[in-house]
């Protein structure tokens, strides 16, 4: 394969890493700015060795050969293998899934996620990408990342409604995250999700930055009857990672 169909077949994991639904052909090379033959030609090898997937509708999707690669990754970040014991003890604690995502370009990325007896409905999953604006961990950087990145980020942003509660206006946007700020912890009040509630707090690292967060989420009601003792166990936990990677704030 030459370094050309290479850098094609990473863009290809990237594109179809953002459409959980699928994309067509024509749909890959448009945004690709590929020729569809070489598409196709591309996915049909990738179709093959299990790197994608179709469905019944001609779409693609990843395939599930990547999952082990990308278990594999995630468990080689120091933050991850760190952080899992502490994020084990956040769940036994407040009985509730726990969430740890960190930042790729301007969406979130799910590492870890710690289910609880008491399941909740969700799409996300590690592996998954979100929106910053309309979740607890992505509103959870873009409140306690460098001021010049958080607005470089919300210049570029669209704020699309995805549920009936989602900000969509920047400057009720920048209110809530600088209360955030103020809190030391982050709230997406059903914004991504119909009836999930969800309380994040940021993991500093050594350079004394944001370098993940993690959550709490759970259904609204039974959240806001426990929502003190989670926020602290939440920010207790979030301070213990962060120390254990290196942050001596």
């Amino acid at each position: 394969m030459s370094v050309k169909s290479a850098k094609r077949v990473l863009e290809i994991f990237e594109v179809l890493s953002h459409y959980q639904q699928g994309l067509t052909i024509k749909e890959i090379s448009v945004k690709l700015e590929m020729p569809q033959s070489s598409t196709f030609n591309l996915l049909r090898t990738l179709k093959e060795e299990g790197y994608v997937r179709q469905d019944l509708q001609k779409k693609y999707r990843l395939g599930e050969k990547l999952i082990p690669i990308g278990t594999s990754a995630m468990e080689s970040l120091d933050i991850y293998s760190i952080g899992l014991p502490y994020l084990q003890r956040l769940m036994e604690s407040v009985q509730e899934t726990i969430f740890m995502a960190v930042l790729s370009e301007d969406e979130l990325v799910y590492i870890a996620k710690i289910d609880t007896n008491r399941s909740i409905r969700t799409t996300a999953q590690p592996g998954y990408r979100k929106p910053l604006y309309c979740t607890g961990l992505g509103k959870t950087f873009l409140a306690f990342m460098a001021e010049d990145n958080k607005n470089q980020l919300l210049n570029q942003m669209e704020l699309k409604p995805i549920t009936a509660r989602t900000v969509t206006e920047r400057n009720e946007l920048e209110k809530q995250l600088k209360l955030f700020q103020k809190l030391g912890y982050s709230i997406d009040d059903e914004e991504n999700e119909e009836g999930l509630y969800c309380l994040a707090a940021p993991i500093y690292g050594s350079n004394q930055g944001i370098m993940a967060a993690i959550s709490v989420a759970g259904p609204k009601q039974r959240m806001q009857v426990r929502t003190e003792m989670i926020i602290e166990e939440l920010k207790k936990t979030a301070r213990r990672i962060s120390k254990g990677i290196g942050y001596s704030g």
